[in-house]
């Protein structure tokens, strides 16, 4: 009795303690302490805010940085012309009253004539350099929430934020007017990471990336879904028949393995084989159905040669028909 006590008394602590270990994994723990974390992203909190205007003309007046910044979207808010003062440079950067505490228009003119760049104490403000890419994402993420103009709100749980990418690795604040990837550059944008996607592309079935006819985000979304590999749509099918819509039915007599998943044949980037075909027809065939003869020929050259004939020669409509063949059954012939 003793003994049968003390096997349920080891049970139930071995429950609790499985429990409990079960739970502090799905528990969500921050990086660092949280009032760490804030100051890391929100900046000095023993500085004060300046506004932009000081912060411009005591470093930036002379500086190419203020140029491209007032170019671009982000700039143009900043514009008394905009009604819209939502941004300034301390949103990003913090507060930058140390930054700029000592930096007077007289020194900023005795730079210029002696040839130097006034520069500010960086190091009191943010540290971008240093900063984890989630942090650094957060940042942007205090104003493109998902009822702001981007549609972010799949962002943390996308694949880029899992793999450490930060919204400052595509976009470049300061560099141009337009803050959005152009499309034109975006492949070599994208080439950066998925250097075995570059691979695929350069082979000889392709599609139309090189050329600027497709891009990246025609299929994949880059701030996130709920879909595996980040694609626009629902499913795979879904997702190529924006483009190939004649192949999405629904057909009466349908190729089964082909109805949700196109890439059980296709290789969606790129194939040594035509038409994007993970394999070459009629192998690719024959990896699910049995071959069989074109004729009647009792030669055994031609006998061989129906493995070895391409299958849509004759089962031309192999995605799907309406129509049944000649012997009334759905053979994808016509």
């Amino acid at each position: 009795m003793v003994q049968s006590k003390k096997i349920l008394l080891l049970f139930y602590l071995l429950f609790i303690f499985t429990f409990l270990s079960c739970e502090s994994l799905k528990t969500s723990k921050p990086i660092m302490p949280i009032k760490e974390y804030e100051k890391m992203i929100a900046g000095r909190l023993d500085a004060d805010y300046v506004g932009t205007a000081r912060c411009l003309s005591a470093c930036h007046s002379h500086d190419k940085i203020k140029q491209d910044f007032e170019a671009s979207t982000m700039g143009a808010q900043l514009s008394k012309k905009s009604g819209m003062p939502i941004v300034d440079c301390e949103s990003c950067h913090g507060p930058g009253s140390l930054a700029i505490e000592g930096i007077t228009p007289e020194k900023v003119e005795q730079d210029r004539k002696e040839g130097k760049q006034t520069a500010c104490r960086y190091e009191t403000l943010i540290d971008y350099k240093n900063l984890p890419a989630q942090a650094l994402s957060l940042i942007c993420l205090k104003c493109h929430t998902a009822n702001a103009t981007f549609n972010l709100h799949n962002w943390n749980a996308g694949m880029h934020a899992i793999n450490d990418v930060s919204c400052s690795d595509c976009h470049r604040v300061h560099e141009g007017p337009d803050l959005r990837v152009k499309p034109r550059k975006m492949l070599d944008l994208c080439y950066t990471c998925h250097q075995e996607i570059k691979a695929e592309f350069s082979l000889p079935s392709h599609h139309p990336t090189h050329e600027k006819k497709v891009f990246c985000t025609d299929c994949h979304d880059t701030h996130g879904t709920l879909n595996d590999k980040s694609l626009k749509e629902d499913s795979i099918k879904e997702t190529c028949t924006r483009c190939h819509a004649e192949k999405e039915g629904p057909f009466i007599y349908e190729h089964a393995e082909n109805s949700e998943n196109c890439t059980t044949c296709h290789s969606p980037h790129g194939s040594v084989n035509n038409n994007l075909l993970t394999v070459q027809v009629p192998f690719l065939c024959l990896q699910c159905h049995a071959g069989h003869r074109t004729s009647t020929a009792s030669s055994q050259l031609e006998r061989k040669g129906a493995f070895y004939t391409r299958c849509t020669d004759c089962h031309s409509q192999i995605h799907g028909t309406d129509i049944p063949s000649a012997s009334g059954s759905g053979a994808f012939t016509q």
